[in-house]
């Protein structure tokens, strides 16, 4: 796919959001109900949807509650490439669910898309409003609360991870980047990682073409990409929470995810990056997949690490895998 194609091809996919003609999600298993009757422990989750204010109004956004106290809490953002998905889709709702059931209180946020009109700073701004929200409004230790997303939502939790360490709120305990693009434009990727991408049909890419039509329109004509806060990997990344970055196996995501990492790692960040064995973009948003139920399994795991009484110095030292 060219630049052209690509780009006509995302317009295309904003037309019908915009128009209201986009395709519902067909799947008849990845609503609550029936993710609660296929896996029992996610019914002991309380969830409450709720308003979040924010700097140019308030936000829907889900809160799940774990029995008894949190062990700690995750503010998330889900992907879509800054236009679509929702709080009701696997990678928002289910995700949410499993860490709750897992005693980890969740806010799921739905910020702004970049629809209508709206461009960044908005959806960045939102979670960042959410984020600070969250810490006064939870009732957990900031030592214990995490900032997150997915793809997109990985993007703008990257970015909001810079303002905080830039002094526009307080730091989280680590930033949890799930298969992030935070580079407009595609880093040099390993010859492993460009393999295992090269083996997707053309339908499951993400060439350059459709990465600079996705930042051309979070953009908009006025903002430049280089701003660290829309594309965090332009920042300086010294000073930053720990990271966890999982990035999908085959992927084009994974060049950003790793080049990440490593310009974490120069600037002293401590990192945990890690590839799931098998998967593919989106990963999260299919529940009922071993690789998703492994990358659950692993996100639970690295926020554990920061629960009451469980971190520690040593827990928490940079963790350079053979694939960097």
């Amino acid at each position: 796919m060219n630049a052209t194609d690509a780009a006509a091809a995302f317009a295309d996919v904003i037309n019908s959001l915009e128009s209201g003609t986009s395709a519902p999600d067909p799947r008849t298993d990845v609503d609550t109900a029936s993710l609660a009757a296929r896996y029992p422990q996610l019914g002991t989750v309380r969830l409450s949807d709720i308003r979040v204010p924010v700097r140019h109004g308030d936000i829907a956004a889900r809160l799940y509650l774990p029995t008894g106290a949190p062990r700690g809490a995750l503010v998330w953002a889900h992907g879509g490439s800054f236009i679509g998905g929702n709080l009701d889709m696997p990678e928002a709702n289910w995700v949410s669910l499993a860490l709750a059931a897992r005693g980890f209180a969740v806010l799921s946020v739905e910020y702004t898309k970049a629809l209508f009109g709206v461009h960044f700073p908005v959806p960045s701004l939102d979670l960042l409003d959410a984020w600070n929200w969250a810490v006064d409004q939870l009732g957990v230790s900031v030592s214990a609360m995490h900032l997150g997303g997915a793809s997109a939502g990985g993007n703008l939790s990257a970015g909001v991870g810079v303002r905080l360490r830039d002094g526009q709120g307080p730091l989280p305990a680590s930033l949890v980047l799930v298969y992030p693009l935070v580079h407009e434009i595609l880093p040099e990727p390993s010859v492993e990682a460009r393999a295992a991408a090269e083996t997707l049909p053309p339908a499951e890419r993400f060439p350059q073409g459709l990465v600079s039509a996705i930042a051309a329109n979070y953009l908009g004509a006025e903002q430049s990409a280089g701003d660290p806060y829309a594309y965090a990997g332009h920042a300086q990344l010294a000073g930053m929470p720990p990271l966890f970055i999982l990035n999908s196996e085959r992927d084009e995501h994974r060049y950003s995810g790793e080049e990440f990492a490593r310009q974490a790692m120069d600037a002293g960040v401590p990192v945990n990056v890690t590839v799931e064995p098998g998967s593919t973009h989106g990963h999260l948003d299919r529940p009922h997949t071993p690789e998703a139920q492994r990358s659950i399994a692993r996100i639970a795991d690295w926020l554990d690490r920061f629960s009451a009484g469980a971190a520690s110095d040593h827990d928490l030292t940079v963790q350079r895998k053979a694939h960097l």
